[in-house]
């Protein structure tokens, strides 16, 4: 029997082993709260983790975080500390009301709420550098050893095992056990710093259901990013300035984006302007001070898109509710909205702007 969905929609979690932040999709029932991973557009294709509300203490708002005051604590009955960062004070609070709600409800209700559900390592990294730990694999001198591997007939170059990683880690000693540099690796891997290479270490985990986890195997095979010489987000057209950031801000709210360049979907935080009219987007895992793009919304056209097919230019699984801005100089932006009421919302606050 499925359970009642009370709310759902995106949140920007911080990482319980590696201290990072990433978007998830929240899902608040009757008793926990479920969080998964979007692979590409699907955003119910791999469950991350529960949390169970039964006991549970909520603090909002947790203002301990000084460059994000949007953040809510729940300390679970089990003592486990989730921080959850939503888009705007109203999200922020309508899920706080939302959670506590529950909370009291489990409370009346009496009853063991059981263990929470967390994932599956005994690892403890904390606060680590992904970046700098990724430019120590990649030094060319005393970073991991690239080299060309054959697997079922195919050869793959400039790539390295999954043991070869766990190995180096290990031995630089970013990682004290092979559980940790297992833990370790797989942040990177997820992070999108490393890529699976060979059906071993790709089609394998799929099948398997273990998500972005990195395989300690010597034929599981892995190699750099593509992007890893150019990372860093594609540019605003124009150029960021004082006057186009100080508009009266109009909306807020975690949206889908398909990349210029990969066509690969992923969430930012939008932020509509006006006096003057701008669009800029942020990397929500990051902070809302430096935008990775925006555009001035003079001469902008914005249309809704049917879900009844992919339009043209439109790539990977698409869960629907899109919408397509071109902008003056005949930029095209594909952007998805989590429902219908949120793409008619931003289309009609956006026309109101060009």
């Amino acid at each position: 029997m499925e359970q009642e969905v009370l709310r759902e929609g995106f949140l920007v979690k911080r990482g319980h082993l590696v201290h990072n932040w990433k978007a998830r999709w929240f899902v608040l029932t009757s008793d926990e709260l479920l969080y998964f991973k979007y692979d590409g557009s699907q955003k119910d294709s791999c469950q991350r983790g529960a949390v169970l509300l039964k006991g549970c203490r909520v603090v909002s708002p947790f203002l301990e975080y000084q460059n994000r005051p949007l953040v809510i604590k729940l300390h679970t009955k089990s003592g486990t500390h989730h921080f959850l960062e939503a888009c705007s004070r109203e999200e922020r609070d309508n899920w706080a009301d939302d959670i506590i709600s529950v909370v009291k409800k489990l409370g009346a209700a009496g009853g063991d709420g059981g263990a929470e559900q967390e994932d599956p390592t005994g690892a403890q990294l904390h606060n680590v550098n992904l970046s700098k730990v990724l430019d120590s694999m990649y030094e060319v001198h005393s970073g991991i050893t690239m080299s060309s591997h054959v697997e079922q007939g195919s050869t793959y170059s400039n790539c390295f095992s999954g043991s070869a990683v766990v190995d180096w880690l290990v031995f630089t000693q970013l990682a004290l056990t092979r559980v940790e540099a297992m833990t370790l690796a797989s942040a990177l891997l997820e992070e999108g710093f490393l890529r699976p290479i060979g059906l071993k270490s790709a089609e394998a985990l799929r099948s398997a259901g273990l998500g972005e986890q990195l395989m300690d195997d010597s034929t599981a095979l892995y190699s750099f990013a593509d992007s890893l010489t150019k990372r860093g987000s594609v540019k605003a057209e124009t150029s960021l300035s004082a006057v186009e950031m100080s508009g009266r801000v109009i909306r807020r709210g975690y949206l889908l984006k398909q990349g210029h360049r990969r066509k690969n979907w992923k969430v930012r935080l939008f932020v509509l302007r006006s006096e003057p009219a701008f669009l800029h987007y942020f990397d929500p895992t990051k902070d809302d001070v430096n935008p990775a793009g925006g555009f001035s919304l003079r001469g902008c056209l914005v249309s809704s898109l049917e879900d009844n097919g992919v339009p043209s230019g439109v790539k990977g699984n698409v869960q629907g509710n899109l919408f397509k801005i071109i902008t003056q100089s005949d930029t095209h932006y594909f952007i998805q909205a989590p429902s219908r009421q949120e793409k008619m919302d931003w289309i009609d606050a956006i026309r109101e702007l060009t």
